[in-house]
């Protein structure tokens, strides 16, 4: 349904755009470890984390059924977003320094949200830099390319925050490890320690990848 929206809203190039973005996240997905101990969902993505990653790009990629130039702009730059934070996630439990709370604060342990490394940043720049020379490649303006780079960047850095800041936060009783579930692998019920109850990793993404669409979609109509 992804694919369908943004090929009939961009065409081919919007496709292409989404293929880049797919294709090179599962690569760098593949060489990536678990937090250990962390209970997270895996490498393999459900219908939720589809939606989170492609929906707002899927949604804006109708705007090109008016404006075929926008609408390639807001999938580029939605989909480097979410690039930049898968690419930020995998490289990032390669390195052999933990992470800090957003880059600057307190040092968190691995899979906790908001916390980034230097090499994780580096990769999201990375990530962000090929969607958006794809789009280019694809027939976007070639402003889109450090515009898209930029948005795609900026995205992973608001899902670090939104993650930090309101994510929820729990803890298996049982197994004393850090847990995404109000019900741990183990079959116990987690503990909040904090952040919204409501809001998953799923949730965070959405948000960062709608935000990165809106950037792009206006940086577009500035630069215009």
């Amino acid at each position: 349904m992804v694919g369908t929206l943004v090929v009939t809203g961009t065409g081919w190039a919007g496709g292409a755009v989404l293929a880049a973005f797919f294709v090179s996240s599962i690569a760098v997905g593949r060489i990536a470890p678990r937090p250990p101990g962390f209970d997270t969902k895996g490498e393999r993505r459900d219908q939720y984390q589809v939606v989170a990653n492609g929906a707002p790009a899927a949604l804006g990629a109708l705007l090109g059924l008016h404006d075929p130039g926008l609408g390639l702009w807001v999938v580029t730059g939605s989909l480097a977003a979410a690039a930049a934070d898968t690419w930020a996630t995998s490289v990032g439990g390669l390195s052999r320094r933990g992470p800090r709370l957003l880059l600057l604060g307190r040092d968190v342990p691995p899979g906790t949200s908001g916390g980034m490394t230097a090499a994780g940043c580096a990769a999201a720049a990375a990530g962000a830099l090929l969607v958006a020379a794809v789009g280019v490649a694809a027939g976007a303006a070639p402003a889109l390319l450090p515009a898209g780079t930029l948005v795609g960047f900026a995205g992973m850095v608001a899902d670090s925050a939104i993650g930090a800041a309101w994510q929820g936060r729990f803890r298996c009783p049982e197994c004393d490890v850090a847990s995404e579930w109000r019900v741990h692998r183990c079959g116990t019920r987690t503990v909040r320690e904090g952040g919204l109850q409501w809001l998953d990793n799923d949730g965070v993404n959405l948000g960062a990848t709608a935000l990165a669409a809106i950037l792009a979609g206006a940086v577009s109509l500035v630069l215009r």
